[in-house]
């Protein structure tokens, strides 16, 4: 399959997802996972009309987005992979979305650089749902403390919550836990779900779902 027909299977995956939901077409919005390849691999899926996209890691999206933005405005780029304090800077100055919140550390460095730089990237908190010790994210039960730090201390606008469950295990349990978490703190997005759950994630109420291999092939 060329990249046309599998982005087109995965959007209508998500729109079949929303109808057995029983929610509203494009309510789920499609994040497709750039991560490793290079710009010349992205321009089809932006021809394609595809516009978020999300990275891994600051470095290597700074090697070819900042070119892809400039020649589409209209390109919303999230960083879905874990954030040093010392990138904050650059993440800040890069990024539409930052979906890895995951520390007081990195919530403190982002709110001093988006007061210096005058730019308010949206902010997702990462949980670790599945309290994997290799894994960041913040504990299920320090959530709600962590958001109010956030919102109250530091001044952040929280949109969402974000997770990655054990690859190991059932990921609805998981999806459900965020779930009810979002509600519990008020915040209105779920990213949750990759190529192999998505599907799964919609039916538990992802506002967001993250796909790479799916759309680009394997890496």
């Amino acid at each position: 399959m060329e990249l046309q027909e599998r982005l087109d299977d995965v959007r209508s995956r998500i729109a079949a997802g929303e109808r057995q939901a029983g929610r509203p077409a494009g309510s789920v919005q499609l994040v497709a996972v750039s991560k490793t390849f290079e710009a010349d691999a992205i321009r089809p899926a932006i021809a394609a009309g595809q516009r978020v996209f999300g990275e891994n890691r600051v470095q290597e999206s700074q090697g070819k987005w900042p070119d892809l933005k400039a020649e589409h405005p209209d390109i919303e780029l999230h960083l879905i992979g874990p954030l040093q304090s010392n990138k904050a800077a650059d993440a800040v100055a890069l990024f539409d979305v930052i979906e890895t919140v995951d520390r007081e550390k990195i919530a403190r460095a982002l709110a001093e650089e988006m007061k210096r730089q005058g730019r308010t990237p949206r902010l997702y908190v990462q949980v670790n749902t599945g309290l994997e010790p290799q894994k960041a994210g913040i504990a299920p039960d320090d959530t709600p403390g962590f958001i109010s730090l956030c919102r109250g201390e530091l001044g952040l606008s929280i949109e969402g919550l974000m997770c990655i469950p054990p690859a190991e295990e059932n990921p609805g349990p998981h999806f459900a836990l965020l779930a009810k978490l979002a509600r519990k703190c008020s915040v209105e997005k779920l990213s949750m779900g990759m190529s192999g759950d998505y599907e799964t994630a919609i039916a538990f109420g992802a506002t967001s779902v993250r796909v790479g291999s799916a759309i680009f092939g394997a890496r």
